[in-house]
């Protein structure tokens, strides 16, 4: 199918109301638990290696609330090619905006990182609808061109600007005397080529990315983490702001990327059904 035919039956299911969306995640939930068993061995092996203390019974209990989780994010990200500014601002609260805010009033731009927690796509609604300052989500492109320019004009509806990994540094030397907010989601799994600093996350040593640390440094802006969590209500979650650090040039080398890495595994360990399980995390090995 093209990408014009994509987005109109996409758009079409987002006009659906929240109720049938949420019933549709229900039925995936059983498709994708009970009958295709998606990924089930790397969800599996991803929660037992990172909570070995953990009995089966509780392993299953947080996999189960994974998988009932994954197809909300599915429909929800449908749901945002049409949501309203009222609705997103109704479906997550913002706790601490403060402390972005006064970094823009110092004169400051603002390192933003956060993880694939919670709502990470409808957060980068919420994020668009904070402030008029300029909004940079870094990202790492999709395979799929069609899906990846999908996504895309989906994310920026109201005002973010998408920028791959590789063409950061020229958006932030752009706007170097103008405050805004750079957001990496930094808990994917980088190739070698990209990064070679290992570290200890969930209980494995993992392959972390080091750009959050790197562009802090040279720009010498705050390092702040927006946490995305869930909340009881279905739909609904809360964005809480974190300065993690005030001033980069203080810290040593890779002390940033520890830092921001381990408050995401605390995180993690509160609510670990949240988390983006389904990911092969801990593919890549020390050569």
């Amino acid at each position: 199918m093209t990408k014009n035919i994509i987005y109109s039956i996409l758009w079409f299911l987002s006009k659906f109301p929240f109720w049938l969306l949420y019933l549709i995640s229900d039925i995936i939930y059983v498709l994708i638990y009970y009958v295709l068993g998606y990924r089930k061995k790397i969800v599996y092996k991803n929660l037992y290696n990172s909570f070995p203390e953990k009995s089966p019974d509780e392993i299953k209990a947080i996999a189960k609330k994974f998988y009932r989780y994954l197809p909300d994010i599915l429909v929800e990200t449908i749901k945002m090619i049409s949501i309203s500014e009222k609705e997103v601002i109704k479906r997550i609260e913002l706790i601490n905006p403060d402390e972005v805010y006064r970094h823009f009033h110092a004169g400051k731009s603002v390192i933003g990182v956060t993880a694939h927690y919670g709502n990470w796509e409808l957060g980068i609604h919420r994020l668009s609808l904070m402030t008029d300052y300029p909004r940079l989500i870094i990202y790492k492109p999709l395979n799929n061109k069609n899906f990846n320019s999908i996504f895309n004009n989906i994310r920026t509806r109201f005002g973010a600007t998408m920028v791959p990994m590789k063409q950061i540094l020229r958006h932030i030397v752009r706007l170097k005397n103008q405050p805004h907010i750079s957001m990496f989601v930094a808990d994917q799994t980088p190739l070698y080529q990209d990064s070679d600093f290992f570290m200890p996350f969930l209980n494995q040593e993992a392959l972390v990315y080091t750009g959050t640390e790197r562009i802090s440094k040279l720009t010498e802006n705050p390092v702040v983490f927006c946490e995305i969590g869930r909340k009881e209500k279905r739909g609904h979650y809360f964005c809480k702001f974190t300065t993690l650090i005030e001033n980069p040039s203080l810290y040593p080398e890779h002390e940033i990327t520890i830092i921001h890495n381990q408050f995401t595994e605390e995180i993690i360990k509160k609510e670990p059904a949240y988390w983006l399980w389904s990911h092969n995390r801990w593919k890549r090995q020390r050569r």
